[in-house]
C-alpha cells in the first residue's frame, strides 16, 4: 500500500490538494488526523478547539495505528500540517512517501493573521519543514517538494510529475471537484475552509495579494530564508 504524507504549511492549498487526490479512483484521504493531538500536546488555542479535540483520537499512538491500518483502496493520502508533526515521534516518516507543500511565507502570514492575529514561526511551519527535509535527505530519503505558486501555474504538469515520482498514474479527474464541503473534511472546516469550498479546481485566490501586517514583517524576513532554501528542490512546471 502507498501512503502519501503531505507535510504542509498552513494557509496553503493543502485542502485543495487533498480534494484533488480524493477524486482519484484508487485513493482514500485523511484530513489532518493529528490535529486534536497537536492541540492537546501544545496547549494552543485555536477556533473550535473543543470540537476538534472531541472529534478525533488525541493520542499519537492511536492516530498512527489508524494510518497504518489496511484500507479499502491501495493509496492513502494523509494531509498533515508541519507544526503538528513537529511535536511527534518522527519514526513513522520512514514508512511513508513524504511530500512537502510550501508557499511564499508572506502570503501564508498575511492569510494566517486573518484568523490568528499574532502567528509565530511554529505556526508558519517553514523552518521546521526545512529542518525536517534536511534530516530526511541525510537519512537517504528523497522527499518531494511542491510549491503552491508553481502548482497553480500549471496543475497538469506539476501533478503529473508528482504522480510519476510517487509511482502512481496521473488521473485527469484530479484537476476538478464539486464546490462545497466534503464528507471527509475535519470539523474545523467551518473556520478554515471557506475559500476552498467555493472552488472547483486549482485556482489562485484573490486573498493571495492581501498586504502583510507591519507587525509581522520581521517574522516574514526570518521565514523567507528557509523558503528560499527549499524552493530550488520544488517540482517545476
Amino acid at each position: 500500500m502507498i501512503r502519501i504524507n503531505l507535510i504542509s504549511s498552513p494557509r496553503n492549498i493543502s485542502t485543495a490538494l487533498m480534494y484533488s487526490f480524493a477524486q482519484r479512483s484508487d485513493t482514500t484521504v485523511l484530513d489532518e488526523p493529528y490535529y486534536a493531538y497537536y492541540l492537546v500536546k501544545s496547549g494552543v488555542d485555536h477556533p473550535g478547539k473543543e470540537e476538534v479535540v472531541n472529534s478525533q483520537p488525541n493520542e499519537e499512538e492511536k492516530v498512527t495505528k489508524v494510518i497504518f491500518n489496511q484500507w479499502d483502496k491501495p493509496v492513502l493520502f494523509i494531509k498533515n500540517m508541519a507544526h503538528h508533526i513537529e511535536l511527534m515521534d518522527e519514526a513513522f516518516l520512514d514508512k511513508v512517501i513524504n511530500v512537502f507543500l510550501i508557499r511564499n511565507p508572506g502570503q501564508i502570514i498575511a492569510s494566517y493573521a486573518q484568523v490568528i492575529e499574532k502567528p509565530v514561526m511554529r505556526d508558519i511551519g517553514i523552518e521546521y519543514q526545512y529542518n525536517l527535509f534536511s534530516r530526511l535527505r541525510a537519512k537517504g530519503q528523497k522527499p518531494v517538494v511542491l510549491d503552491s505558486g508553481l502548482l497553480l501555474q500549471d496543475p497538469v504538469s506539476v501533478l503529473r510529475q508528482l504522480c510519476n515520482t510517487i509511482g502512481i498514474p496521473f488521473e485527469t479527474q484530479m484537476l476538478t471537484w464539486q464546490p462545497g464541503p466534503k464528507p471527509f473534511d475535519g470539523v474545523w472546516a467551518t473556520h478554515w475552509y471557506a475559500n476552498v469550498h467555493q472552488s472547483s479546481g486549482f485556482e489562485k485566490q484573490q486573498t493571495s495579494s492581501r498586504p502583510l501586517p507591519e507587525h509581522l514583517v520581521s517574522l516574514y524576513e526570518h521565514a523567507k530564508v528557509f523558503y528560499e532554501k527549499l524552493i530550488p528542490f520544488s517540482l517545476k512546471p
